[in-house]
């Protein structure tokens, strides 16, 4: 991923100050169980490693990200190809997708927007069992987002968390709309306007207002994934990062935010 403030080169996780105590026991047995019943049993122990280097993606002889660095330079080289029209769509021959139904070893969790013009696995150039994709308007945080993330990171030992937002993101549009108009929009449309609404910014007007919240409600998702103490103590460990980024519609770039 390109970045206004800072290259790829020799980027680390990101250190955060929020740091909380590791898992207990009891939460470790809870989480075998879950790995059991959503992996099964010919996938345990089989999580994607963040220590050491690159593995072999299972069905090719490639190297898989391992870490942090080595999933953000495979994310940038996927997006360099999608915004040039050379995609690869890889991952997807019949050997990998019969190595697929024993389990997955994908070495990124992308949190991005259900808008249909961004979907993860294009933009980046990914294919089968690369990316744990979670989407929501506005890429909205709620009890099954985070439940499902942490699934991606303690369970399936992904390196990397990208949080995901995109130019003209009409969720934040009509965040922004209902704030100033006051309206109360209809069922659970609300909960969305509710969770971007702190991150508005009233320092600019217009469309420009709607693009800086754009930019802002990805950092504050960030920051919330960031706090959360399981999260935390990956990333002060130094075995995740999670990062913020947002897709242009007009370039089909994909920049790190700051």
């Amino acid at each position: 991923m390109n970045s206004h403030a800072t290259s790829h080169r020799g980027t680390g996780p990101e250190p955060h100050p929020f740091a909380g105590a590791r898992p207990t026991p009891g939460g470790t047995a809870r989480r075998t169980l879950l790995r059991t019943a959503l992996t099964g049993a010919a996938a345990l122990g089989a999580g994607l490693g963040v220590t050491g280097a690159a593995t072999a993606a299972p069905g090719t002889a490639e190297p898989r990200p391992g870490t942090p660095d080595e999933a953000l330079r495979e994310l940038a080289a996927g997006n360099r190809r999608w915004r040039t029209y050379r995609e690869r769509h890889p991952h997807e021959n019949p050997a990998l997708r019969r190595t697929l139904a024993t389990g997955q070893h994908p070495f990124a969790v992308v949190l991005g927007c259900i808008d249909s013009r961004v979907p993860p696995e294009l933009v980046f150039d990914q294919g089968l069992g690369d990316l744990m994709t979670v989407r929501t308007a506005g890429e909205v945080l709620d009890e099954a987002v985070l439940g499902s993330v942490a699934y991606g990171v303690l369970e399936l030992g992904i390196p990397l968390v990208v949080v995901l937002g995109h130019q003209s993101c009409g969720a934040v549009r009509a965040a922004v709309a209902a704030e100033q108009s006051g309206e109360h929009l209809a069922a659970h449309m609300q909960y969305l306007v509710d969770q971007i609404r702190p991150a508005i910014d009233h320092g600019k007007d217009g469309d420009a207002r709607i693009d800086a919240t754009v930019s802002a409600n990805v950092r504050l998702v960030r920051s919330r994934l960031a706090a959360e103490p399981e999260l935390a103590a990956k990333v002060a460990a130094g075995k995740l990062a999670i990062v913020g980024a947002r897709y242009e519609l007009t370039t089909q770039a994909v920049n790190r935010l700051a």
